[in-house]
């Protein structure tokens, strides 16, 4: 259990329970910052690099006030400023590059990138982001930042040995990266790494890769590991090893028919738990997230559940994904009433214990 969650309760707080409400980190961008990328990419329109960053600016100061009109405890700007979750950093590193888009499934496309050459760290990546988004919000801001094995993964290696050997490399780079948000002022940095659950058999390596991330990051900094989709029963309970303080994982989707996967051996960690679904484009009532959030209760006590949202919000509409939000705050507050009055009985299955 993570001794670190406490700070980002407000002060305000009517419940004595707090579950600490968050979301993953991309949200739907507003219609006219899609229509100002034209702009700015159309050499015949007026519409130059300052007025690309208002507009990047004013979309990440609408998305953080949205999340704080919906209650959320930590805010993130959405992901105003980003494209793709690879492309994003790969463009800031030097090492890599684009050779045009590669189809991935359907009619989808992602402008995969090749690692040509050792790895570097650049400029930054995110800390102009944050100091954005903090000056604009009194809420704590949470980091997303895509992992050094997803980073690997999801590119051509064209320099390394393995796929090990430069994800590795990258950690380090992340590391760098995260030292600079943290002397910054972050204290909450979320490492997605999507790639873990589709090669589960690669754990060790993501676990060397966070170790060598967390390096000399103090511990007050809350350091969690996205993971979403995938067959979670093929990386617990190794997962618990690594060096982090939260697991935010996806299970609304597949209405936690992998929840079971958790409770043997005991979740030491603190659980993010997935309460609201993000591939479904309907607001779930407040009722039905509550619920929701008690399966979490089956697998943690409350001081180590934290409630979000599946995943990314980004392909949702955004009042969708607003009512979402909303409502997963609101159920988390009511949840939390219920523990206080003693209304909800917790009876999380004692593991059995190992053979010798």
């Amino acid at each position: 259990m993570s001794e670190n969650k406490d700070q980002f309760r407000p002060e305000d707080h009517e419940n004595d329970h707090f579950l600490l409400t968050s979301v993953v980190g991309s949200y739907p961008k507003p219609k006219w910052l899609n229509r100002a990328k034209e702009l700015y990419e159309d050499d015949e329109a007026d519409f130059d690099e300052d007025n690309w960053k208002e507009a990047k600016d004013d979309a990440a100061l609408v998305i953080t006030n949205e999340h704080e009109r919906a209650g959320l405890d930590t805010v993130v700007d959405g992901e105003m400023r980003r494209n793709e979750m690879v492309e994003f950093f790969a463009h800031r590193i030097d090492g890599y590059e684009f050779n045009g888009p590669v189809k991935v499934w359907g009619h989808n496309y992602f402008d995969k990138p090749s690692v040509v050459s050792e790895v570097e760290y650049d400029e930054n990546w995110l800390v102009d982001e944050y100091e954005f988004t903090a000056s604009a919000t009194d809420r704590p801001v949470k980091v997303p930042i895509t992992g050094p094995y997803t980073l690997a993964s999801w590119a051509f290696n064209e320099a390394y040995e393995d796929d090990a050997e430069l994800a590795y490399a990258l950690a380090d780079l992340v590391n760098e990266e995260i030292e600079k948000l943290v002397d910054a002022g972050a204290r909450y940095i979320q490492i997605d790494e999507p790639a873990l659950a589709t090669t589960p058999d690669d754990h060790a390596i993501v676990g060397e890769a966070l170790e060598r991330i967390v390096a000399d990051i103090p511990e007050e900094v809350r350091i969690g590991l996205h993971v979403c989709y995938g067959d979670y029963s093929r990386i617990y309970p190794e997962i618990l090893e690594f060096p982090v303080d939260e697991f935010d994982l996806e299970l609304a989707n597949g209405d936690y028919e992998q929840l079971d996967v958790f409770k043997d051996p005991e979740f030491t960690a603190d659980l993010a738990l997935g309460v609201v679904d993000v591939h479904v484009a309907e607001v779930e009532s407040v009722e039905q997230i509550e619920e929701n959030i008690k399966k979490g209760l089956e697998v943690v006590p409350p001081e180590q559940l934290v409630v979000s949202p599946d995943c990314g919000l980004k392909l949702l509409p955004r009042e969708v994904a607003y009512g979402k939000m909303e409502n997963m705050v609101q159920a988390a507050r009511n949840v939390e009433a219920d523990l206080d009055a003693g209304n909800i009985d917790i009876e999380r299955e004692t593991p059995t214990p190992a053979d010798d």
